[in-house]
């Protein structure tokens, strides 16, 4: 079959002249679109080098810079010290810190993942065993204060004056008969004032935890918030006494329990095993422990509250053993 040329449509009058209007009509618009909007990329099939690794998120890759990560307890923030002791350390180390406040059961959980330096907590038993393990390297005594109980004003449970492990059985007892009027509020963190706190109700002979008692509440958050939120409803909890005098002000809450010998709160400082963890900053975080063994910052801790709560929030104790405090 013959095909007439003659009869298709680009050979008809001003077809290439209607063709080529349209063609620059299309370029000229699409000149004038505004760019379009990036948008995220696709999920790679194929993992990247870098995050193939099985290390945890956040892993401190510090080694042989200035930066430093300090994994502490929310009472050495709460009670203001690390406003003025940080700046202090930076300064005269030149190393640059960034400071994690939680508590010490997840600041040792972090030296642990490798995702931190250097630690500064108040858990003697968990300290003990972190280095047992293999994950500590270094460990000092620093300073301690003391665990006080605090309540409102009107004492419902009347515990005042009480030897602690009694006014947790009174606690447990007046909150057994009237949940409306004797609340206890605990953090439940795994936080060193958590674990003074159950082991204070082990010796009481009660589990409000595991019992889920009515008058028991986990908070789950860190010491200053807790006192806050234990002073809205009027209950009872444990603290440190520096968290507590820092605080003050603006709590309704008194100390009712105080000077045991068994609340007393002892604080350390540990540097993170490089052998474990090759990427820590193993050199910057004996650094930090050598400046807070330091007589220099021994004096300025036992100073520390002072001017502005009648008495120190901390007591130096860098000269000290454990076994001097008491501690097994």
């Amino acid at each position: 079959m013959t095909i007439n040329t003659r009869n298709l449509v680009w050979n008809k009058p001003g077809f290439w002249l209607g063709f080529s209007l349209t063609l620059i009509l299309a370029v000229a618009l699409a000149a004038c679109a505004p760019a379009a909007t990036p948008t995220a990329a696709p999920a790679a099939t194929t993992a990247p080098a870098a995050a193939s690794a099985a290390a945890p998120s956040g892993q401190s890759n510090n080694a042989g810079s200035n930066n430093l990560i300090l994994a502490t307890t929310t009472s050495t923030q709460d009670s203001g010290l690390l406003d003025v002791l940080i700046p202090m350390f930076e300064k005269s180390s030149g190393l640059t810190v960034k400071t994690v406040a939680v508590g010490s059961g997840a600041a040792i959980t972090m030296g642990q993942q490798g995702n931190a330096d250097v630690l500064l907590v108040h858990s003697p038993a968990a300290e003990k065993q972190f280095m047992t393990d293999g994950w500590g390297k270094d460990r000092a005594l620093i300073m301690h204060n003391d665990f006080i109980i605090v309540g409102p004003t009107a004492d419902p449970a009347k515990i005042k004056g009480l030897a602690v492990v009694d006014a947790f059985k009174v606690l447990a007892a007046a909150g057994a008969a009237d949940a409306t009027k004797v609340q206890f509020f605990g953090r439940n963190d795994k936080s060193g004032t958590s674990v003074m706190e159950l082991s204070l109700w082990k010796k009481a002979a009660v589990d409000p935890v595991g019992a889920k008692a009515a008058w028991y509440a986990s908070t789950g958050q860190g010491m200053g918030q807790t006192l806050t939120l234990t002073s809205q409803k009027a209950g009872y909890t444990i603290t440190d006494r520096a968290t507590y005098l820092a605080n003050k002000d603006k709590l309704q809450l008194d100390i009712l329990v105080q000077g045991d010998k068994s609340l007393l709160n002892v604080y350390h400082v540990i540097t993170v095993n490089s052998d474990k963890w090759p990427k820590v900053n193993y050199t910057g975080a004996m650094t930090f422990l050598k400046y807070m063994t330091d007589p220099t910052t021994q004096d300025f801790l036992s100073k520390f509250g002072v001017d502005k709560y009648g008495q120190p929030l901390f007591f130096p104790d860098s000269t000290k053993t454990d076994a001097d405090l008491g501690l097994n």
